[in-house]
């Protein structure tokens, strides 16, 4: 079994690049300021980070971290890949985190340092678990063993009444979608609390699950303090609920972790305040290094954004993140990706033909409710669009076939093929 944890960063310094990266290494592991008696040689060597490689890459023009030190025209760039004992922190994921990504960010010699990717050892599967259920037990709950999962949000995303909500929901049930979530928004405010939301929604699921045989999962968001995450979780299930929501950075990795030893469920990860955390290039995780942790935690589904949307990701990016969560992680089962944020039908092709699977689950929040045939045809559009990438068939094919498509198209422009 590997022994240790490989964690890549890329780094800026206008000191020599090897020196930074000693820098690094010792705050990270044994070293201070200074050399102190009691750092021997054989507390190095058996706890000291290593410098695993070092690889000079090109600057870009951002500018370099509040408080960095140095002449701005000596400044390098480095792909930085450091080698940390396990005996160090153990499979623990909050002691991981405190040593690939503590003080680190606040090191005054470096000028950017952003965690790009951890190579970690099967121990942490070992102690976490990873999802449950994933994409086969997500199908089987839904109902739906082939093709892209369609989904949508809660809209208006908070304001609605219980009563109000759940007729929003027989709607949706009605148009055939497969996923429904309450926005990350909707926590269990007094306006429309958890308890209220569940008890106006699951009869409304288990009276189409009665008519149809099957039932649309609703992704209840429990994300709350943390001693209150467990009795939220058995409200929604006791109720008949098939998946509950967890906003990650909310409630921490060690919070997503603590659900999953408990969840009946899956466990629907959403990423909200993770710009904060990567949106920078100078600063921060990479998608791909997070996503690792998150899955190890339990998520069971994980936002990764979409292509053509309406938040700062480009189209590479967010392919990546999806690429990241459908890569094999060993010892855990498969994570189900989630594209959202400005999706429609009109993107169904373009995405099929970058990803190469319907293990997603595709939600629509604007693109289904915002069609001008109502939620009914929002649905057929995205379901059309889906089948249609599918089969190979393109983008003028689906739209010469689905009417539903044709008039999406009307209102969010012309389809990407």
């Amino acid at each position: 079994m590997t022994d240790h944890v490989i964690a890549s960063y890329v780094i800026e310094t206008s000191l020599p690049l090897e020196k930074a990266a000693e820098v690094l290494a010792g705050e990270q592991s044994t070293g201070t300021f200074v050399r102190v008696e009691r750092e021997s040689d054989g507390v190095r060597a058996r706890f000291a980070a290593q410098v695993e490689s070092l690889e000079e890459i090109p600057m870009t023009d951002a500018s370099p971290l509040p408080g960095s030190v140095g002449d701005p025209a000596l400044r390098r760039r480095a792909l930085l890949r450091l080698r940390f004992p396990l005996d160090n922190f153990g499979p623990s994921i909050p002691n991981l985190q405190a040593a690939v990504a503590g003080n680190l960010f606040e090191i005054k010699e470096l000028a950017a340092i952003k965690l790009v990717d951890l190579d970690l050892p099967t121990a942490f599967a070992q102690r976490y678990g990873g999802p449950r259920f994933g994409v086969d037990g997500t199908r089987a709950l839904v109902g739906r063993p082939a093709g892209a999962l369609i989904g949508t949000i809660v809209k208006p995303s908070i304001g609605l009444s219980p009563e109000q909500l759940a007729d929003v929901v027989d709607e949706l049930a009605h148009a055939g979608v497969d996923f429904i979530k309450d926005d990350e928004l909707q926590g269990n405010g007094p306006s429309a609390p958890l308890a209220a939301r569940v008890a106006a929604v699951m009869p409304v699921l288990k009276r189409h699950a009665d008519r149809t045989g099957r039932m649309p999962m609703y992704a209840f968001n429990i994300t709350d303090d943390i001693h209150l995450l467990e009795q939220n979780h058995d409200l929604v299930v006791d109720a008949g609920g098939t998946c509950v929501m967890v906003c990650i950075n909310m409630v921490g990795l060690a919070g997503l972790a603590h659900v999953n030893r408990f969840a009946r469920v899956p466990i629907h990860g959403h990423r909200a305040m993770f710009g904060a955390i990567s949106r920078s290039d100078q600063l921060g995780f990479s998608f791909r290094a997070w996503q690792k942790l998150a899955r190890l935690s339990g998520a069971d589904h994980l936002h990764t954004n979409g292509i053509s949307n309406k938040f700062y990701e480009s189209d590479a990016q967010v392919l990546d993140a999806i690429a990241a969560v459908r890569a094999p992680l060993d010892g855990v089962g498969a994570t189900v990706p989630v594209l959202s944020s400005g999706q429609w039908g009109g993107l169904a092709h373009a995405t099929y033909r970058a990803v190469g699977t319907t293990d997603l689950l595709v939600l629509a929040g604007g693109g289904i409710h915002g069609h001008p045939g109502g939620a009914r045809e929002g649905v057929a559009s995205m379901r059309d669009a889906w089948a249609s990438a599918e089969r190979g068939e393109s983008v003028a094919q689906a739209m010469e076939a689905s009417p539903a498509l044709r008039r999406a198209a009307d209102l969010f422009g012309s389809p990407r093929d």
